[in-house]
């Protein structure tokens, strides 16, 4: 986000006062300066409008696109889905305009090796994929999990990669009833060392 900060520095305001345009304490300033956190939605919005900027101009639009990382997904036992910004991954324009994306963090064990804890995975929001992808699935409206998916005849198989965790299989009814959907495709994964 140094973007804010060539920003700010442009246009001849200090960190404390672009922090009581925004309405957040000047720290929050300087970590979003300095990379260590990101701002949430509200607050992009103020800090565009406090710069007199578009949120294009603050990112630096052209060569990349941002988008949010929605909050940490497990790769394990499906858990409460959310959707807290906890920050933003970069994303090529022409990745972009083939879909709309979001990004989630990895959390559990069940899709080691190939997924970690931390690991980032970048998802294509889709409402269906093809058997073998991996895929972002919600159980029952909240239990978000990310998995290989399995198309049977009688129902669907949300598989993990790492053998000590049991597949889970839900049938056609089950598919209906509960309901279990895809959320999106995983097209990328950005592992951290």
């Amino acid at each position: 986000m140094n973007r804010i900060r060539e920003i700010r520095c442009s246009r001849g305001i200090s960190q404390s006062e672009l922090a009581r345009r925004v309405g957040v304490h000047q720290t929050a300033i300087s970590q979003w300066e300095n990379g260590r956190t990101a701002p949430d939605h509200r607050s992009l919005a103020k800090l565009a409008q406090a710069l007199d900027v578009s949120l294009d101009a603050l990112f630096g639009a052209g060569n990349v696109c941002r988008v949010p990382i929605l909050g940490v997904i497990r790769a394990g036992l499906p858990t409460e889905a959310v959707e807290d910004i906890l920050g933003y991954e970069e994303i090529t324009p022409e990745m972009a305009r083939r879909g709309s994306f979001f990004a989630l963090r990895v959390a559990g064990e069940s899709m080691q090796p190939r997924f970690c804890p931390g690991d980032v995975v970048i998802v294509r929001r889709q409402s269906d994929a093809q058997s073998g992808d991996i895929v972002v699935a919600l159980v029952s409206d909240r239990d978000a999990t990310v998995k290989k998916l399995v198309k049977k005849e009688n129902g669907i198989v949300l598989m993990p990669l790492n053998p000590a965790f049991e597949p889970m299989f839900y049938s056609m009814e089950e598919v209906v009833s509960l309901p279990v959907t895809v959320m999106g495709k995983v097209v990328e994964l950005r592992a951290k060392f």
